[in-house]
């Protein structure tokens, strides 16, 4: 049986930390341990705790979350790290990378990514506790960033939910007009499939770095994702 992996919750906000509570136990396999408001309650959470995974903002009223990060890992803390933030600037995802986290992922949170996340985690994972010995092919599954752009999916690799047939009907939509920003609605009118189901695709291109993401806001001031291919 699948041990359970053991989830920290770091956000100052409380909403949004509560949402990110809801959306982790909807996922088959994680357990929210702790949720910290500071970063040291953060830091005391996860000695105390020590959760297979830490959710971690950067912006907090007492610190970064970054500094969070490094005192983690001077520590040899056996924490791993997904950073949810609204930092956008490229100095501060190369300090996450250079400092280890597993992911990285923008605000606004999408459940979809951040389920692809944690699948992706508890999947590197299992590979991990099942290997004997090491062959270049399995360091390079295990280190996607070694070829320079994240492995394409193959049918056999795909998560539950996806298949390669809308995969690539979705790839013609932005192939066609490269340029261009789409919703998730306006794809599945492209594509002839419902809003959800082109939003579920969507962020999974999103997570294997095929699309990019931003939010937009309407006339009325609603926020939109709008993907398009990585510039």
């Amino acid at each position: 049986m699948t041990r359970t992996i053991s989830v920290v919750i770091a956000e100052d906000d409380p909403q949004i930390a509560e949402i990110q509570r809801r959306f982790v136990e909807r996922i088959d396999g994680f357990e929210v341990r702790g949720i910290a408001h500071s970063t040291q309650d953060a830091a005391d959470l996860v000695e105390v705790m020590q959760p297979d995974l830490l959710l971690l903002d950067i912006q907090f009223p007492d610190g970064s979350g970054l500094s969070l990060l490094r005192r983690l890992r001077t520590e040899n803390s056996a924490t791993d790290v997904v950073m949810i933030t609204a930092a956008k600037e490229v100095d501060t995802l190369t300090e996450a990378l250079r400092w280890g986290v597993f992911d990285y992922i923008l605000k606004p949170l999408v459940f979809d990514r951040l389920q692809q996340a944690l699948s992706n985690y508890r999947q590197h994972r299992d590979r991990l506790l099942q290997m004997q010995s090491l062959s270049q092919q399995e360091v390079d599954g295990l280190l996607p960033r070694t070829a320079g752009t994240a492995p394409r999916a193959t049918t056999g690799s795909l998560p539950k939910g996806i298949d390669m047939l809308t995969l690539e009907k979705i790839r013609k939509v932005f192939r066609s007009q490269p340029q261009l920003s789409l919703s998730a609605e306006q794809v599945g009118e492209k594509m002839g499939s419902s809003r959800t189901t082109a939003r579920r695709y969507l962020e999974y291109l999103v997570g294997t770095q095929e699309l990019t993401a931003d939010v937009a806001y309407g006339s009325v001031g609603r926020p939109e994702r709008q993907y398009r291919l990585p510039l």
